[in-house]
């Protein structure tokens, strides 16, 4: 019985909250809105008007009437005020002040607190966020080499992240200022993606062990991301172990030869959310594994089996990333070959969202490698790239404006005609 009176509570509640109740007068009611309801409708639901219509137009014409005079006149209801001087009123005399009230600017009390005004010597700022970003430090990042590339890739159709290395910096103890500077040279040019913040990461000998590689990238991205939140970070490495396949001698002998690259502690940072996009490098690929017959193709099948298989895509974007495109002087036949194996199958095979060539790097005599011709001369393997229109969103380059082959301009110009992102080098 106490379960049924609650349905009928709920259900009278519930109508009554549509302008719906349960009979309490007769069926001559004026209210009644009874004739609107559906034939069907149950004996116990009943429609009754809040205002009918006839009253609902008086209302309106009461306040809508004479241009809403009546609705302007009512105005906000003035403040409720206590008269102390009035017997049965108790009012606190004891507080602070003098209990008088004062308007903007009026002298306060005597002997009172300034308001917390912080007290600062010679007009210096007393307290600076150390994760805001000043616009004389945007204005300072506009004006370098890097800045004034990245206004000229934003005339571009490309999409633009900030290419540097922090590992140096970490090392030294430079870290909150290098992270301030690369995140003002981001935040100085709208349309930035994010930063790239470290190459080669636990493969170059920068660091000697794992818990050092682990804290770099915890500290270097905790930085960064309060300096520039809503960017995305991205890092560069590679993971010898991959191209091994199911083949355990390999897997014991890389694992032993690369130690701080363990495919479980890279995937770490990916679960964590430590890093947004993941470059993977192919050009250990087709010499690694000869010890073991694995040549090229089988090895890059193999990484990206493994990727597919720890669904590291799920935590991040994955890219692959080579650079044996610059310096080869290729047919146009080699070089399908090779747009092949290593642009379409990575994409093809589910194992990278994009893939980044480098298309021109200088070695330590000076030398330069190029994918295009010398002064952007055209050659089969450049030709061959401007057709891949399809993927183009998906092909991304890195760009250092310091060693340009003509100039900026003219350079991220031609660069555009094949990629759609490109990686722009700050140092």
């Amino acid at each position: 019985m106490r379960q049924r009176l609650r349905q009928l509570f709920v259900i009278g509640l519930a109508l009554s909250l549509l302008g719906v109740g349960v009979p309490a007068w007769s069926e001559d009611d004026p209210k009644s809105c009874n004739d609107l309801l559906a034939g069907d409708t149950p004996a116990y639901v009943v429609c009754t008007w809040m205002a009918t219509p006839e009253e609902a137009a008086d209302i309106a014409r009461f306040w809508l009437g004479n241009d809403g005079e009546n609705l302007k006149d009512s105005g906000p209801m003035g403040p409720i005020t206590v008269d102390c001087t009035q017997p049965g009123n108790e009012c606190v005399v004891d507080g602070e002040g003098d209990g008088e009230p004062r308007g903007e600017g009026d002298p306060d009390v005597d002997g009172a607190e300034d308001g917390g005004t912080p007290e600062c010597q010679n007009g210096e700022e007393c307290y600076a966020d150390p994760h805001e970003i000043s616009a004389a430090e945007k204005a300072a990042a506009q004006q370098t080499p890097a800045g004034q590339a990245a206004q000229a890739a934003a005339q571009t159709s490309m999409r633009l992240w900030i290419e540097t290395e922090l590992a140096d910096d970490y090392k030294a103890g430079n870290l909150a200022e290098a992270a301030k500077k690369i995140a003002a040279l981001a935040a100085a040019q709208p349309g930035v993606v994010g930063i790239r913040f470290t190459s080669q990461l636990g493969y170059n000998q920068t660091f000697a062990t794992a818990d050092e590689l682990d804290k770099f990238v915890a500290e270097t991205t905790a930085a960064l991301r309060g300096l520039m939140p809503g960017k995305k970070l991205a890092a560069h490495t590679v993971v010898p172990v991959f191209g091994c396949g199911a083949n355990d001698a390999c897997k014991a002998e890389i694992a032993k030869k690369y130690p701080l690259l363990d495919p479980d502690r890279i995937g770490g940072w990916l679960a964590k959310g430590s890093i947004d996009q993941l470059a993977l490098d192919s050009g250990h690929l087709a010499t690694e594994y000869a010890t073991w017959k694995i040549d090229a193709t089988e090895a890059r099948r193999n990484q990206s089996i493994q990727v597919r298989a720890r669904a590291w895509d799920a935590y991040a974007q994955i890219a692959a990333e080579d650079a044996s495109f610059a310096g080869a002087q290729l047919t146009a036949e080699q070089a399908t070959k090779a747009i092949t194996d290593r642009i379409a199958a990575p994409l093809q095979d589910d194992a990278a969202e994009t893939v980044t060539l480098w298309t021109r790097w200088q070695n330590d005599q000076g030398q330069v490698s190029r994918v295009y011709g010398e002064k952007w001369a055209a050659n089969a393997t450049w030709d061959q790239l401007k057709k891949l229109d399809s993927v183009r969103a998906r092909l991304a380059t890195v760009y250092d404006p310091a060693n340009p082959e003509v100039d900026v301009a003219t350079d991220l110009k031609n660069l555009s005609e094949v990629f759609g992102q490109v990686y722009l080098h700050a140092a």
